[in-house]
């Protein structure tokens, strides 16, 4: 006879392609969402980092919650730290469709020194330690540890049914990435039944993949428990004074040493369309941060967003469409290869490859190319914006040119290596 385990496997496969099922059900996802993001330097001087707005419409961390919900996974807690007032008011304002009824719910976590009267959160174990109650109280079977700062598609169901097919105490989501890049992330092998033979958090000599020198098997911070192995494990970690309570750095090192820890590739997890690559992104710089928005301004991008099977949910503010005018020869408003959000006014001005969030008024004759545009910008006559971040609420006065001299630019804005311009309210003064 199949066990209650095979039977949820099987139904998972039969849900096929969402894997929604008893397992989701039984898990509860805690997301880590405390982090500054201090590589997007002035963009995270008021807010955390996964509460910037991406996309034209969304916030970072809205990927990471539409994933769980999405995926069947619909009791969630989320860790809060770092500045996090805006990201309080984004998830008090768009995810409170969840019916408590149900026992389903997304439940903010402000760090508040549970475990003494000094510390806040120390680490990304310690984060989930202090909020071992709220788990017990759930009385989840599994728990999922996630990131609120990364961008990408990703059923959660078919990471469980494989932990769960495996008999694994703890599953690791990964993902192929060029060795040059992997000394910022956790890199492991594995062997051929997927098992962790060893796992490094940020090597400076990162192992490469068996057959493949170019590349390593990186985590993505995607941690799959079963809840009592969870609990004995953070325990333990608390109690050691020698541990800097990451999971990263300590955590799962320990697991893989002692306990049946496996890899799941995100290949065999992602939600993307036929014939195209799986799409992760860490936008945790600012040239990360404009060429993930950058990527979805082309014709067929790599992360598709008009997706009816695998919506990304949201807040925004009910405004009326975009509006383009003016249609004189020297003086007309329209946008070629950009996303223009709704309460935007392109007036009598040329957007190229660019993205406006909600309520950008732009003014007749600027030029704006290859940039962001955030919240309730004003840009006004004859600006010239190229490769720029606009922060939201600016005022650009008339004639304001930005992106052509990047020597004049530092001395006002923050100018990346790569030539992106990030502009700031208090840049502006």
């Amino acid at each position: 006879m199949a066990s209650d385990q095979d039977m949820e496997v099987s139904e998972c496969k039969a849900q096929d392609p969402r894997f929604v099922s008893q397992l989701t059900r039984n898990t509860f996802a805690l997301i880590l969402a405390g982090g500054r993001g201090s590589r997007l330097h002035e963009l995270t001087d008021f807010r955390a980092k996964p509460a910037v707005p991406f996309g034209g419409k969304f916030r970072i961390i809205d990927f990471t919650l539409s994933n769980c919900v999405n995926s069947g996974v619909r009791r969630v807690g989320v860790a809060t730290q770092y500045k996090a007032q805006s990201l309080i008011r984004h998830l008090q304002l768009g995810w409170s469709f969840l019916d408590g009824r149900l026992n389903e719910f997304i439940e903010i976590m402000p760090a508040q020194q549970q475990s003494d009267e000094v510390h806040w959160y120390q680490g990304t174990a310690d984060a989930v330690f202090q909020n071992l109650r709220e788990i017990r109280h759930a009385r989840p079977e599994y728990v999922l540890v996630l990131s609120g700062d990364h961008i990408y598609h990703m059923d959660y169901g078919r990471v469980l049914a494989a932990h769960v097919a495996r008999k694994a105490d703890l599953t690791v989501a990964c993902i192929e990435v060029p060795l040059v890049e992997a000394s910022s992330l956790g890199v492991m092998s594995v062997d051929e039944a997927g098992r962790v033979l060893e796992f490094t958090e940020k090597p400076a000599l990162p192992q490469a993949m068996p057959g493949d020198p170019s590349r390593a098997l990186a985590s993505m911070g995607i941690y799959v428990f079963n809840t009592h192995f969870l609990i004995e494990q953070l325990v333990r970690d608390a109690d050691d004074p020698r541990s800097t309570h990451d999971f990263g750095k300590d955590v799962i090192p320990h697991c893989v040493k002692r306990y049946r820890t496996f890899a799941q590739n995100f290949a065999e997890s992602c939600v993307s369309e036929p014939g195209k690559p799986a799409y992760w992104r860490d936008v945790g710089t600012l040239d990360a941060y404009w060429a993930a928005n950058m990527d979805l301004v082309q014709v067929t991008p790599d992360l598709n967003l008009y997706s009816d099977h695998w919506p990304i949910w949201t807040w925004q503010p009910q405004t009326p469409p975009a509006k383009f005018v003016f249609d004189d020869d020297a003086r007309r408003g329209y946008a070629v290869d950009s996303m223009v959000s709704g309460g935007s006014i392109v007036s009598g001005a040329t957007v190229r490859r660019s993205m406006l969030f909600s309520g950008v008024h732009v003014h007749s004759y600027a030029v704006i190319e290859d940039s962001m545009v955030l919240p309730n910008v004003q840009i006004g006559r004859h600006c010239i914006l190229k490769k720029c971040i606009i922060d939201k609420n600016c005022v650009l006065p008339e004639g304001t040119v930005i992106g052509m001299d990047p020597v004049q630019d530092k001395k006002r804005f923050r100018v990346t290596d790569s030539g992106i311009t990030l502009v700031t309210k208090k840049m502006l003064g």
